[in-house]
């Protein structure tokens, strides 16, 4: 039986009985570990001296309901009697860092590492002297060379794997749960068959096309679900709904497996810090196959539960309502876990997901209200506008006259659409509303400056980020690894390093797209941008660095967390054209009629011409003709003439691109 399965038998908190199992001297990870039928006997003749009585001594005698003991009483009579009691000597307790190098545990006990690497082979963990140990492991170390210890987080932030657990005051709150996969796996299904309507239908092919938000209710206990669309397109989108969440569901099918976008999906979870849970879809199929499935996906680091992991996962059905009551069990189990609450008597906060222009009503944004209770004529400040709410719209577009934490809503009465992602405050009066208005303007200004390994360190100083966080791009699997390898052993106090992707191929829209979403820096190894990227890595203020030489990526990244990399020279890309026809002259040459597909051209700056997205030559642009003027540069949709200094082999569809530096 697992842990919350026999609270839930008890009648007590998982939390308590994690406690119970721990002072009896049983190992547990996690609400989700199993317990053998012994343990399960032993806790309950605890809770209930009565079920200590043989099975076939109950029905022949009649027993009157004992009383049930207190939780109190019960972690009392658990404590073993060599449990020395608390004696009035100030010993000075050694802090645990959250993890430690065996090195590091050996200083920290003031003890040789032969001697630590010893007992923790006794503990069955063979480790060398770089080893790095977590928290729980250290702890049990200590207890063995009876050295005083106490963690460094605080008590209420204990990991149920790694669940969070929140801190916050208040009273609990409906969990908020995204939606994740990849594009017909059937997320909008899932939803469809738990709030037993058809939204499926109305979709254009079948595909959604904005987030929706929608409040259900199991058991009289409400779930908010943001459904976010699974195609490519909408990356920016999932973006936004992972940031808003408190739990993501990702929904793999059974048929097909693993997709590309369902990698996207755990990556936009990860770097928002969000549990998962696995919905194994479609295994009423006849080619289901749910145990490749959970092999793919141990591969990507989310291990089943069953395997010795912690990923809750699911095998369900959306079309048939196979498994859908256990996956919400999982959803409420974990909610209660995380421990999800908010202050209800405070001026409300949240996140807009998204804005629709409604003929009607005007300006509408889609909201979740996080913190606090909206209501009708309290002033909103969201995205550098600010407006007196007019009306609140639930989910069903039901009017209402308040909404409290964890409710989507949709909020009507602001001048102009916000921008979707930013978050929302309810302010006393119109002075302070302009107040946050112009400081949002100026936070605007000063995030224009772009996040690059450059400034990364001064960003770090000034609070503005703990760590760095890299989307890392190689162009073979053994570059990956040796660029990872390399990354991992960086050791500089007080940064910390995150790879938030890592994947071979060239960088694309979802990579820029998640780095904004992350606040991470792409690095390429030999491996080039997608047309248009560096336009919109531009725009979203992200900075790219590609190098050839493992050495110097290596070398920037660790001068740029000691924050000693200097400002250097940085190639921009200014334009690409692509060659239609070549004009051959006798006097200087054959020249490329090109037409500009991106950005400008301009005379006298470097070109490198590719053919087939390989380079070929490296060179300057001599000469620029529009008809048959000279010109000094020519912009994206018109046609051009180009002449190269020393090139002259052009073919049809080379593409020549043009790029400085600053």
């Amino acid at each position: 039986m697992r842990v919350y399965e026999l609270a839930k038998r008890l009648g007590v908190s998982s939390h308590d009985l994690l406690d119970i199992l721990k002072d009896l001297g049983v190992e547990v990870k996690s609400h989700f570990s199993k317990i053998d039928e012994e343990v399960v006997e032993t806790v309950e003749s605890l809770m209930n001296p009565s079920n200590s009585i043989k099975e076939e001594q109950r029905g022949e005698m009649e027993i009157k309901e004992p009383e049930r003991k207190t939780i109190e009483e019960i972690k009392e009579t658990t404590k073993t009697p060599e449990e020395p009691k608390k004696v009035e000597v100030d010993v000075k307790k050694i802090q645990v860092p959250p993890s430690a190098t065996v090195r590091e545990i050996s200083e920290l006990f003031n003890l040789p590492v032969s001697q630590i690497i010893m007992s923790l082979m006794s503990m069955g963990i063979l480790a060398n002297i770089n080893q790095e140990l977590d928290q729980a492991t250290i702890i049990k170390l200590a207890e063995k060379f009876n050295i005083p210890v106490e963690s460094s987080q605080p008590q209420k932030a204990r990991l149920a794997g790694k669940i969070k657990v929140q801190t916050t005051e208040g009273d609990p709150r409906a969990p908020i749960v995204t939606v994740l996969g990849h594009v017909d796996h059937g997320k909008t299904t899932l939803l469809d068959t738990i709030r037993k309507t058809n939204v499926t239908a109305t979709e254009a092919g079948g595909i959604t096309q904005h987030i929706g938000a929608y409040q259900v209710e199991i058991d009289g206990r409400k779930i908010t679900f943001i459904d976010t669309p699974g195609h490519e397109a909408f990356t920016a989108l999932r973006a936004r709904g992972a940031r808003v969440t408190d739990i993501a569901i990702l929904v793999v099918a059974a048929d097909d497996g693993v997709m590309p976008q369902t990698i996207e999906a755990i990556d936009h979870a990860k770097a928002a810090e969000v549990p998962i849970i696995v919905a194994i879809n479609k295994i009423d199929k006849p080619e289901a196959n749910v145990d490749r499935v959970k092999t793919q996906l141990s591969e990507l680091g989310l291990i089943p539960e069953e395997w010795g992991g912690d990923t809750i996962m699911v095998p369900i059905s959306a079309k048939k309502n196979i498994g859908i009551d256990q996956l919400l069990e999982m959803v409420l189990l974990l909610a209660d876990i995380m421990e999800l609450k908010a202050k209800y008597d405070v001026p409300a906060s949240g996140n807009i997901i998204e804005t629709v222009l409604d003929r009607g009503k005007g300006p509408v944004a889609i909201a979740i209200v996080m913190e606090g209770t909206l209501k009708v004529g309290d002033i909103v400040v969201t995205s550098g506008i600010y407006g007196k709410v007019r009306a609140i719209f639930n989910d069903k577009g039901e009017k209402i006259k308040k909404a409290v934490p964890s409710t989507p809503v949709q909020i009507v009465g602001l001048p102009k659409l916000p921008i979707a992602g930013e978050s929302f405050v309810v302010v006393a009066n119109e002075k302070r509303a302009k107040e946050l208005v112009a400081e949002w303007n100026e936070r605007v200004e000063r995030e224009r400056e772009v996040l690059s390994l450059e400034n990364i360190r001064l960003r770090i100083d000034r609070g503005e980020l703990k760590s760095l966080n890299l989307i890392l791009k190689a162009d073979t699997q053994g570059s990956l690894e040796a660029i990872e390898k390399f990354l991992k052993e960086i050791e500089i106090e007080g940064v910390g390093l995150t790879i938030v992707r890592k994947s071979v191929g060239n960088i694309s829209e979802g990579d820029v797209l998640l780095a904004k979403a992350s606040k991470a820096i792409i690095v390429g190894f030999n491996v080039d941008t997608e047309t248009g990227i560096p336009k919109l890595a531009e725009n979203e203020g992200i900075s790219i660095k590609i190098y050839n030489i493992i050495y110097e990526l290596i070398d920037d990244i660790t001068l740029a967390l000691k924050g000693l990399l200097k400002p250097e020279k940085q190639e921009v890309i200014l334009g690409r054209a692509e060659v239609r026809q070549v004009f051959r002259s006798s006097k200087i040459g054959n020249i490329a009629g090109c037409y500009v597909t991106e950005g400008k051209v301009v005379r006298n700056s470097n070109v490198r011409v590719k053919r087939e997205n390989n380079l070929i030559f490296e060179g300057k642009l001599t000469s620029l003709k529009r008809f048959k003027e000279d010109v000094r540069e020519v912009l994206a949709g018109y046609e051009c003439g180009i002449f190269i200094e020393g090139f002259g082999d052009y073919k049809e569809k080379d593409i020549i691109e043009c790029y400085t530096y600053e």
